[in-house]
């Protein structure tokens, strides 16, 4: 009887350790809308992409590694139909030129999105307002696959192969008898 209620308690302190960790990490998720911090100044640009992936409000803006800010908003235009995304960038980088690129990337293989900026050559640079108008959309992975695996069913089998005819079932060389 006692060591039943011992496992009863352990069991419930386990359950509720899940709940606050899990409470814990959802706060911390950039998709949360939830700050947890004081809210931050900066500059706003705007990018448009033909398919932002699963880029989520939150999500980080960097430039060779470097957290310059973060994703404020993703919108439709229903102009062009693509995916605006708003993006807040810390008022120290204030030095990013104005013809850079803008690209979403994947941390690690299934790791969340986040844009990526890479630096054009331009004197000028960003400001409050500006378009990075050199994009590159997500690439996502379901797509991929998905082609691989049509092109590969597309193909016809392959009629030439190391299979055996008929007449050549036996490797064995032939021992001649007329001697």
């Amino acid at each position: 009887m006692r060591s039943t209620r011992g496992i009863e308690i352990g069991t419930g302190l386990f359950v509720l350790l899940g709940f606050v960790a899990l409470l814990f990490l959802t706060t911390q998720l950039p998709s949360s809308g939830l700050k947890l911090a004081a809210a931050k100044t900066g500059y706003h640009v705007t990018a448009a992409f033909d398919n932002v992936g699963d880029l989520k409000v939150g999500s980080p803006v960097t430039m060779a590694g470097v957290n310059l800010g973060e994703v404020e908003s993703i919108r439709i235009d229903w102009n062009t139909y693509k995916a605006v995304v708003s993006m807040r960038i810390d008022n120290k980088y204030n030095r990013i030129p104005d013809d850079s690129d803008a690209s979403i990337q994947t941390q690690g293989l299934l790791g969340g999105k986040f844009v990526g900026i890479g630096p054009g050559g331009s004197e000028t640079f960003l400001k409050q307002g500006s378009e990075i108008t050199l994009t590159q959309s997500a690439l996502v992975l379901e797509n991929l696959i998905n082609k691989f695996f049509s092109s590969q069913a597309s193909k016809a089998p392959d009629s030439g192969g190391s299979g055996s005819t008929p007449d050549s079932t036996s490797s064995a060389p032939k021992k001649d008898h007329s001697k």
